[in-house]
């Protein structure tokens, strides 16, 4: 009886990453039909860049995930080449993290800052670069 409320609970503790990974395979099946570059699309713009101008590190994420359904790696590099490179590896390894502690029933450890340091220097980068020469 011990090992089928051993899989109940740790089906129970994997549900918000697998809400998580449901909901994203939910926003690519929209990414599939509808086309952000159109005028008048039914997904919104950013906010930051709607209101400011400015460019956030993640701008045209969604048009590079478009891109990349679409089988358009070129266009994907344009939309947002850091976010393509390493964004969507960091994405995969942090949701991995999270299910594999969620899976245990236990917490997801904090990222180091070996990692989130080199991350957060880079998006500021990126944010300045793409600003600054556009």
């Amino acid at each position: 009886m011990s090992e089928v409320w051993e899989r109940i609970m740790a089906f129970v503790g994997v549900r918000w990453p697998l809400a998580v990974a449901a909901a994203a395979v939910g926003g690519c099946g929209v990414l599939l039909f509808v086309d952000p570059n159109q005028p008048g699309s039914l997904l919104p713009p950013c906010p930051l860049y709607a209101l400011t101008g400015i460019q956030c590190p993640a701008c045209g994420s969604t048009r590079m995930v478009h891109a990349l359904l679409h089988g358009d790696l070129v266009g994907a590099w344009h939309f947002n080449a850091v976010m393509l490179l390493v964004g969507l590896p960091l994405l995969v390894w942090l949701w991995a993290r999270w299910f594999r502690a969620a899976r245990r029933g236990r917490p997801t450890p904090p990222v180091s800052g070996k990692v989130g340091v080199p991350v957060v220097a880079l998006a500021v980068t990126w944010m300045l670069a793409r600003n600054l020469v556009a």
